[in-house]
């Protein structure tokens, strides 16, 4: 495991810092990479960590605009009896429909969005961090202070998932065959943790990467 600081531009960071009061720094990764693991890791040392995936599974449920317009879009079946988001259908009907997800998207990343906004401006602190799947697929990186790729290789990935969620391979598969590839994401980090191997050498190297980001703001 390692993590490499690739010169990806010739912008100074500070050109790339996001107009709201704290520096951005966004973690991505595909499924099975770890990168929730490095958040986890980031939000022990004290920094406030933005979840988007998991404030999109809430804004469903609880933004009733988001709601009303997924409904349209969709129809009923997108929430159940209980009014809650009915994950499994819609996953079912947009899966395989690029237009349909991304009109989906275009519902939901906005609200995320202005709620992320609104999180980033209730904190105290100099830099947060802002994890979400779609940080280059969206260009969300624009925005961001400094980018944190965390990879894998994908035999490791796969296995992860499996052992993770239940899924087969296939399943795994065909999910990492949508998402962007990883080489591409890679030009596009600031910095890339490789997680092949232990917990505690990600930790380590997840540490490295605050202090590099540490020094390059002082």
């Amino acid at each position: 495991m390692s993590y490499e600081i690739p010169d990806t531009s010739s912008e100074k960071p500070e050109t790339r810092n996001s107009k709201l009061g704290a520096k951005i720094i966004g973690i991505t990764g595909g499924i099975g990479s770890g990168k929730s693991t490095v958040s986890q890791f980031i939000e022990a040392l004290g920094f406030p960590v933005y979840d988007s995936d998991f404030w999109a599974k809430e804004l469903v449920n609880i933004d009733e605009n988001l709601k009303y317009r997924i409904i349209e879009l969709l129809g009923k079946e997108s929430y159940d009896e209980n009014g809650k988001y009915n994950r499994k259908f819609v996953a079912e009907n947009v899966f395989d429909n690029k237009e349909l997800l991304l009109k989906l998207n275009q519902i939901i990343h906005p609200a995320v969005k202005i709620h992320f906004e609104n999180w980033v401006n209730a904190q105290n602190a100099e830099f947060v961090f802002k994890e979400t799947a779609l940080l280059f697929e969206l260009k969300l990186n624009e925005s961001c202070y400094q980018s944190i790729l965390v990879t894998a290789d994908e035999n490791i990935r796969i296995k992860r998932v499996m052992d993770r969620d239940g899924r087969t391979y296939r399943e795994v598969k065909e999910i990492i065959d949508k998402q962007m590839p990883e080489v591409d994401k890679v030009k596009l980090a600031d910095f890339v943790i490789q997680n092949n191997t232990d917990l505690e050498s990600l930790k380590e190297f997840t540490h490295q990467v605050i202090d590099e980001l540490k020094r390059m703001d002082l």
